[in-house]
């Protein structure tokens, strides 16, 4: 058995460690990868999609960096075909940040965006970000029209080789999969099985696929862009929205009955931009399992719920109102700092009233299962990344590991609400780290000469192939400590009696976002 296998990676009566490769390999056995519970994306997107077409368009990293241009790329395109399933036009971005995922969705999917953050400096940014992005849409929406005229030239030039081959391919894939794709009311879940068996999802006319892919790019088709690029425009506030000169205009000097006209037109399309689709409305709200979505958005209607990299209990919150709320029909959830989490039993302190953001199935709970701080700090580091050389940061972790040393035996102080943050980046020297570490957690420095802060450095300096050693077994650790989270939230969603399909899904390349997974459900169609 697995538990035999792996039996000899530690010592049974001092529990060290005795086997590093066994460790290893174990650590890699119950990773996610390995688990076989992880739904691929791709199959996923094509269940959702039926024989709808994918949508060409924009690229974020003209206004992101590539990591979040990585992540909304993604997340926006999913989240858009989850809408289009579901039959719904509105999504509640929850821990929206600075609006990256929510502006994104609002102005290339048109879908009415609710951005909810806590905190009020961060919403004002968003409020700002978007507004400076909007200013720039036209730009952004003529390189997508020469990309998609790009695409069409180079898959017309292709298909002439491809297309039998294809052809048959898809028909034969389709065929396949029909008898699954039957009716909403008949998914069968399986627990922690990855399935992409949505029912209701019509199929594919392959006839009809190939005429749209070989079809030129027709004058329709350009003025549907354009008329998407006004409509974005015009329904903004006035101050939101650049003016363009009349130079900056094909059509050369507009005549005075012209300009009132589109004035007039502008103005009507701005009066009614409460009942367009297309908007962004970043809000500032502290999110909770007992949140009423319907006393933060006064417009609430059927919807879903997204959240990308939500921090904490956030992302707990976040699916426990989703299973709530009759109004969510969806969900995709990407969590982050589980270092964060609240433990029901780390204290071991019974507070049955009291939600907390780990464990949330049953089954952990019946167990009184523990993680701990310290395993939750391993699960947010990044083994892919390690793994492709970006090692981890030995000197500030070793910077950090001797100042631990000194607070508890100068100062005797074990556990604080505050922390050293980002002091290592900012610090010259380590004494220069030890003096500012101590001003943010609020301890005399004076009492410390430059000397006994060095005498601390020199006494451990030794040890610290060992800290390296110690935190790359850490590392290596990591995906099997975050499993645990994420299977825990998928559990959750399978106890719940009104949900269709639930899994996890691998979003985003590790090494650009190690957050990767996100947490996917759709509510049975009685409940729409």
């Amino acid at each position: 058995t697995d538990d035999e296998t792996f039996s000899n990676v530690f010592c049974e009566n001092s529990k060290q460690l005795i086997d590093v490769h066994l460790f290893a390999l174990a650590a890699q056995y119950y990773s996610l990868s390995n688990l076989g519970v992880s739904t691929p994306l791709e199959d996923l997107i094509e269940a959702l999609r039926g024989d709808n077409q994918g949508t060409t368009g924009i690229k974020t990293d003209e206004f992101m960096n590539n990591k979040k241009s990585h992540e909304v790329q993604v997340m926006s395109e999913l989240v858009d075909n989850i809408a289009k399933y579901c039959g719904i036009n509105q999504v509640i971005d929850i821990g929206s940040g600075k609006g990256y995922l929510s502006s994104f969705l609002s102005m290339h999917y048109n879908l009415k965006v609710y951005g909810i953050d806590s905190s009020n400096t961060t919403t004002n940014g968003a409020h700002e970000r978007n507004r400076k992005l909007k200013k720039h849409w036209r730009a952004y929406q003529s390189r997508a029209r020469a990309n998609v005229k790009s695409q069409r030239l180079e898959k017309a030039n292709d298909r002439p080789v491809q297309s039998e081959i294809n052809c048959k391919a898809i028909n034969e894939k389709l065929l396949n999969k029909t008898s699954s794709l039957q009716h909403q009311d008949q998914v069968t879940i399986q627990d922690l099985a990855p399935s992409c068996a949505f029912t209701g999802i019509g199929t594919s006319e392959t006839s009809k696929q190939t005429e749209v892919d070989l079809a030129p790019w027709t004058q329709s088709d350009e003025s549907k862009l354009s008329e998407e690029a006004l409509a974005i425009l015009n329904v903004l506030p006035a101050d939101a929205v650049e003016a363009f000169s009349s130079s900056r205009s094909n059509g050369g000097e507009l005549c005075e009955e012209e300009k009132e006209q589109r004035k007039m037109a502008s103005l009507k399309a701005k009066a009614s931009k409460s009942r367009e689709s297309n908007l962004y409305f970043p809000l500032t709200s502290c999110i909770t399992a007992e949140t009423e979505l319907s006393d933060i958005i006064t417009d609430l209607e059927d919807c879903m719920m997204v959240g990308l990299h939500t921090c904490g209990d956030l992302a707990a919150n976040t699916l426990r109102i989703f299973t709530a709320k009759p109004e969510i029909k969806a969900v995709c959830s990407v969590g982050c700092c589980y270092h964060l989490l609240s433990e029901q039993f780390e204290n071991q302190e019974d507070c049955p009233e009291e939600v907390w953001g780990f464990p949330m199935c049953q089954y952990l709970k019946d167990k009184g299962w523990c993680c701990g701080r310290n395993a939750r700090m391993s699960a947010c580091l990044a083994l892919e990344r390690v793994a492709v050389g970006q090692m981890l940061p030995v000197e500030s972790l070793f910077y950090r590991a001797v100042l631990q040393v000194i607070i508890e035996e100068i100062y005797g102080v074990t556990k604080s609400d505050r922390h050293v943050g980002k002091t290592f980046s900012k610090s010259s020297s380590f004494i220069d780290y030890v003096r500012k570490s101590l001003k943010k957690l609020e301890l005399d420095d004076s009492k410390l000469p430059d000397s006994c802060i060095m005498d601390y450095y020199e006494k451990y300096k030794h040890r610290m192939n060992e800290l390296e050693a110690f935190n790359m077994l850490k590392v290596v650790l990591a995906p099997c400590i975050e499993v645990l989270i994420l299977l825990d939230r998928l559990c959750y969603l399978k106890e719940q009696d009104n949900i269709a399909w639930s899994g996890l899904v691998k979003l985003f390349d590790p090494v650009k976002s190690p957050r990767c997974h996100a947490v996917i459900a759709l509510k049975k169609q009685s409940c729409f």
